[in-house]
């Protein structure tokens, strides 16, 4: 909350401005609590999903084919970074944002740890293949 009036700047993670994914990684991290980058990435870093009617403070809401991502502030309301040419602000969930919603995630420490696993194998070199000769 105390990110409130902080410019919207596309790809931001500092106090110069945020993205909306950039706020929650930043949030999350003053709490211990390491998220992926990418609102996708947030989303799918959980295998625990949360639905409209039991969201609860600190959850991350994901809304418009994963493309946006906030956190429930209170009963109600979301504080998220909206879009270029706006800054972070508290808002209320409106029946617009029910229509876009995706799903939640309340984040946890493990839950990353899982997500850091697989994140892991996917890069990770592929085997070398055998060679046939002649």
């Amino acid at each position: 909350m105390t990110k409130r009036g902080i410019p919207y700047v596309w790809g931001g993670t500092s106090d110069r401005g945020y993205d909306c994914s950039g706020l929650m990684l930043r949030a999350y991290e003053s709490a211990g609590i390491e998220l992926p980058r990418t609102a996708r990435e947030q989303y799918g870093a959980f295998s625990r999903k949360i639905g409209w009617e039991n969201l609860k403070p600190g959850d991350l809401v994901f809304f418009s084919n994963l493309g946006h991502v906030g956190m429930i502030s209170k009963p109600g309301f979301m504080v998220h970074a909206p879009r270029s040419g706006d800054v972070v602000k508290e808002e209320k969930l409106s029946s617009w944002r029910r229509d876009a919603f995706v799903g939640a995630v309340r984040p946890d420490p493990a839950g990353v740890r899982r997500w850091s696993k697989v994140l892991e194998k996917r890069r990770a070199p592929a085997p070398d293949m055998p060679t046939a000769t002649l």
